[in-house]
């Protein structure tokens, strides 16, 4: 069977005439379909049968034909680009997103849209590649991380009606679509089983506070040292430290002071596998074997700590499902604007 398909693709190549490009026309000659039928094909619309999308789109394929953009923006108004972007912070984000751009991409695989990655400087003014794209109609729709509870680019994005996912989730949060890890389950969890190892005291290592998912950590700390009668301490990194103007050594440094100050800390939560390893280095040189008199816990978002440094606990966060969501609900929110959002909130147990 993968012998004859190969044959017709051939067949199709084949057929090119000299020094044609693949072009709408190329394929309605091909297929013998109109070129309006061609373009509504491969459009997916709605009046066009399987059989015909599927004959046109298969040709596409192999003749290696690629959309003009340009010219699909003037027919239709739609760019059929979504855009992701993308804050640089520290070394595991940028694992994060080779996870969720993979799994993005690959959802994407078979539709019109392309992804188009933008990167920025999260200590900058977040609103600014927002208002970029939306303003000179760069992209269908917007894929962002990193929320806040009153974030700027969410309020934007709902006034204006331009569809947008969050990874994370906002004070307006009914009204998006946004993919979640429940960080407030984690730190529950971790909390309950550091307590059954005999923790009493624990230090949280917080990501920027600023962030609503920093926030649901603290809540849960809170919640959980008052119910389960164990101490808690904090430790913020301000979003411009873990991006690079403080290293390792400095963050490991401050946590060692914390650990002298509170000598009666046995637990460490980390939000990060670098902040894990980092609280791990501290405690090394503070109060010696990870495990032994303090536990250092930490969310990984590939088992490399369960495989190498199993005397760091950890919990598993699966980055990939959430681009596979994110690809879904952003479609959802271009497809449907007046329906209601793809959402879906993962805790510890669902991984």
């Amino acid at each position: 069977m993968a012998r004859k398909r190969e044959t017709v693709d051939q067949d199709f190549a084949a057929r090119l005439l000299p020094g044609e490009k693949p072009t709408l026309r190329t394929l309605a000659r091909l297929s013998g379909f109109a070129v309006a039928t061609v373009s509504r094909a491969l459009s997916d619309a709605p009046d066009i049968g399987d059989n015909t999308k599927n004959l046109v789109k298969h040709i596409a394929e192999a003749v290696g034909y690629v959309p003009n953009r340009a010219g699909v923006r003037l027919r239709t108004g739609k760019t059929n680009v979504i855009s992701l972007l993308l804050p640089m912070t520290d070394e595991e984000t940028n694992i994060f997103y080779s996870i969720i751009i993979r799994s993005i991409s690959a959802e994407f695989l078979g539709t019109p849209y392309h992804l188009n990655v933008t990167p920025f400087f999260a200590a900058g003014d977040s609103l600014l590649p927002v208002q970029r794209i939306v303003e000179n109609g760069l992209a269908d729709g917007i894929i962002m991380n990193q929320i806040e509870p009153e974030d700027p680019r969410v309020a934007y994005l709902l006034e204006r009606q331009f569809p947008f996912a969050t990874h994370g989730r906002s004070k307006w949060r009914k009204q998006h679509a946004y993919f979640d890890f429940d960080n407030h389950a984690y730190v529950w969890d971790a909390m309950r089983k550091l307590k059954d190892r005999g923790r009493s005291s624990v230090l949280l290592l917080a990501p920027p506070l600023t962030q609503t998912y920093a926030q649901e950590m603290l809540r849960a700390l809170t919640e959980a040292g008052k119910d389960l009668s164990m101490t808690v301490r904090v430790i913020e990194r301000p979003i411009e430290k873990i991006q690079g103007a403080e290293s390792p050594a400095a963050f490991a440094a401050a946590i060692a002071q914390e650990l002298k100050r509170a000598p009666h800390i046995d637990a460490v939560i980390a939000a990060s596998i670098d902040a894990g390893l980092t609280a791990a280095q501290a405690v090394e040189k503070v109060k010696g074997v990870v495990g032994d008199t303090i536990d250092v816990w930490t969310k990984e978002l590939q088992p490399f700590l369960a495989n190498f440094r199993p005397d760091i606990l950890t919990t598993f966060e699966n980055a990939s499902p959430a681009g596979t969501f994110l690809a879904r609900a952003v479609q959802n929110a271009i497809a449907q604007p007046s329906g209601p959002p793809l959402q879906k909130l993962v805790g510890p147990e669902d991984i």
